[in-house]
């Protein structure tokens, strides 16, 4: 059973490091994808928003699917979309080619992040203890490397299907391979609770105030990954190249809170944390609205990835501890608010841009996370414990030991 579950654990953080490569190619070369395609600053928006509306549906038909055929199976087929759709986006020639690439892409990253978590939070279960943290740590690993690699194609003005080729030749058949270890929920014994044991009905009501904290997040997030590279070049008067530097920084902060925001969770608690986060994270806003330049921007930009780290991996633990029995269903809901910030980020950020200025528009989102201490609560009380009880006590929030990433 060990090895099983060290090569599902092996196998699904590259999935979570894949993903983070694949979706900062992305976003750190949009000023680069709007100039080759002649999308106009009002079009932008349109595009911005239809990836996470089709991500969402995504989000939706992978709750259905997993009622079917189990979450490894959608994740190992996703994979392969969101990288060959990533490429499209490179080769393409005019308006409507990038449109259906896009499309594709949103479609296949809201089954990615669906079947993603729901077998990382069963993996945490059946390992009994948090790990969750683990994966999302690799996902900003990857993101790190997709953004410096966006920067050297600014850097030596590569073409974008020069620069996603490689990546994705190297990514896709490594991803593919790795699909073959991963682990489902009840697929190994354990003393785990699986789907439909001691299960819990899912109540929304119950679910909502993660769904809200989620969402605050990801417009935040949104923020950053859509916005940050053309902020700093049009607003901050920064080179492309230097554009491409903010979601990098953003990416780093965010890979060191989540590997060492485990101590704060096992010391002060999950809700302590996710208000400190919240707290950091409109600070970080605030100095990106007032930034007098492109490196003070910087600045606001790392205490966003430090303030918003922590936030997104403890909700999809929290909503999987919250409902033991239906965490798939709970996780697919869940991951659709992820979308809905990303749906009301990019274009409420673009549109408060466009009629006032986009320094007043990075104070929305700052209140919108500053929401978030409302919600705090529905992360548990426990300072040093994650699950229902059956986790063992002590435990960090990335698991550690031998079997640590």
């Amino acid at each position: 059973m060990t090895d099983v579950l060290r090569r599902g654990r092996a196998s699904l953080a590259f999935g979570f490091f894949a993903q983070g490569v694949a979706f900062a190619l992305l976003v750190t070369r949009i000023p680069a994808i709007q100039d080759r395609y002649g999308i106009s600053d009002a079009l932008l928006p349109a595009f911005l928003a239809a990836v996470p509306v089709l991500a969402g549906v995504g989000s939706v038909t992978t709750e259905q699917l997993v009622k079917r055929v189990r979450p490894s199976r959608v994740l190992r087929w996703s994979q392969p979309v969101v990288l060959l759709s990533l490429l499209g986006v490179g080769a393409g020639d005019n308006l409507v080619e990038v449109a259906v690439a896009l499309g594709a892409f949103g479609l296949a990253v809201g089954a990615l992040d669906a079947s993603m978590n729901m077998l990382g939070v069963s993996l945490q279960r059946t390992y009994g203890r948090s790990i969750m943290l683990s994966f999302h740590a690799v996902y900003s690993l990857g993101g790190i490397l997709g953004a410096s690699l966006a920067w050297a194609g600014a850097h030596w003005h590569l073409s974008l299907f020069v620069s996603y080729l490689p990546v994705v030749l190297v990514l896709l058949p490594a991803a593919f391979v790795g699909s073959r270890w991963y682990v489902d929920g009840g697929a190994v014994d354990a003393p785990a609770v699986g789907e439909g044991a001691d299960a819990k009905p899912l109540v929304f009501k119950l679910l909502l105030p993660l769904c809200l904290v989620m969402a605050f997040a990801y417009i935040g997030d949104s923020t950053v990954s859509n916005w940050s590279a053309k902020y700093l070049q049009d607003v901050l008067g920064s080179s492309e190249q230097l554009a491409t530097v903010p979601y990098n920084v953003y990416m780093v902060t965010t890979l060191l809170g989540r590997t060492m925001g485990d101590f704060g969770v096992r010391r002060f608690g999950a809700v302590a944390v996710v208000r400190l986060g919240a707290v950091v994270a409109a600070l970080g806003f605030a100095v990106v609205a007032v930034a007098p330049g492109p490196w003070v921007g910087m600045l606001g930009f790392t205490l966003l990835g430090l303030g918003l780290c922590v936030i997104v991996p403890q909700t999809f633990a929290a909503a999987g501890r919250l409902f033991p029995g239906s965490s798939d269903t709970a996780i697919a809901r869940l991951n659709i608010f992820n979308y809905v910030g990303f749906l009301v980020g990019a274009p409420l950020v673009g549109a408060l841009g466009d009629v006032w200025n986009y320094r007043g528009a990075m104070l929305v989102p700052m209140l919108l996370v500053l929401v978030t201490l409302r919600y705090a609560r529905s992360f548990g009380s426990e300072p040093d414990r994650y699950g229902d009880g059956h986790e063992r006590p002590r435990t960090a929030d990335v698991g550690r030991g031998s079997n640590g990433l």
